[in-house]
């Protein structure tokens, strides 16, 4: 199948049966304000696979839910693999779906990336490859239970992460080739000065002070920016797979060309109306006006 063709890659909360809400454990925190083991029913589920209390998540203690995304994992999961069965049907279903879910939602997020760097022109030469490895992750996520149980996931993502950091490394280097766009917010003067040491990946900055600052083409790739204060930068390019961005600032923020900002990402931080996104990802409700 074309990757055209391919089902979107979002939830569908009206067609997966509330798996997400039964099939995952949390921890009272500051995300969910109770304890919930895996395959226990979230009290909040109703008798049609609702959340109760959906438009009142963040301030009723399960900021978490409002974070999380199955990238469309639950969905494929029900009406995919199980072939339109609910965890409620119980025995080898529900055990076998709840089995299966996380490992479809690691796959299908897996998929959402290989087509965010075949969306990328800098990396043309690579497209034949990330399109034989789409093809073989969605093989993956559509087979039976029991070989999807039994599935080596490491063994697909391993050469598949390889092909997203050399698509983002190409981009990026296009980036830089070409004169800075003039970007409202983000001029010369108001940058912030950051030792460019500290811009790498995996990089620890929890609660910096990055106002302002050019962050174009930065390789930012699983940094720790939780609670980092993110307003006003320029992040086009900037390669934010796996980046934590829980709570982190993003008013005024340019993140139109961000690589690999997924939806997750950005409900998890805060921002506001002059905050800009890629084409395809939602400004969060809890967003200030």
């Amino acid at each position: 199948m074309d990757v055209a063709a391919a089902p979107p890659l979002s939830a569908d909360c009206a067609s997966c049966a509330g798996l997400c809400c039964v099939a995952l454990a949390f921890a009272r925190s500051a995300d969910f304000a109770v304890d919930k083991a895996a395959g226990d029913p979230c009290d909040n589920l109703d008798d049609g696979f609702r959340c109760r209390i959906h438009p009142h998540l963040r301030e009723s203690g399960f900021k978490g839910c409002t974070v999380f995304d199955c990238f469309g994992a639950g969905q494929h999961v029900t009406q995919h693999t199980f072939g339109g069965a609910t965890w409620r049907d119980g025995g080898d279903v529900r055990d076998g779906m709840f089995a299966v879910f996380p490992i479809v939602r690691q796959l299908h997020e897996l998929l959402w990336y290989l087509r965010q760097a075949l969306g990328m022109p800098a990396a043309e030469r690579l497209h034949a490859r990330l399109r034989a490895a789409e093809r073989a992750v969605r093989a993956a996520a559509d087979d039976s239970p029991d070989r999807i149980r039994a599935l080596d996931v490491d063994a697909l993502r391993a050469p598949a992460a390889e092909l997203l950091r050399e698509s983002a490394r190409l981009t990026r280097e296009a980036a830089t080739r070409r004169p800075p766009a003039t970007r409202p917010g983000t001029a010369p003067g108001a940058r912030a000065r950051v030792a460019r040491s500290r811009l790498r990946p995996g990089a620890d900055l929890l609660g910096a002070d990055l106002r302002g600052a050019d962050l174009r083409a930065t390789e930012l790739r699983g940094a720790l920016l939780i609670a980092a204060d993110l307003r006003g930068t320029d992040l086009a390019f900037a390669e934010l797979l796996g980046a934590d961005l829980r709570d982190a600032r993003l008013d005024g923020a340019d993140l139109r060309d961000a690589l690999y900002l997924t939806q997750a990402q950005v409900n998890a931080a805060s921002g506001d109306a002059r905050t800009r996104l890629p084409a395809g990802l939602e400004r969060p409700s809890h967003w200030r006006k």
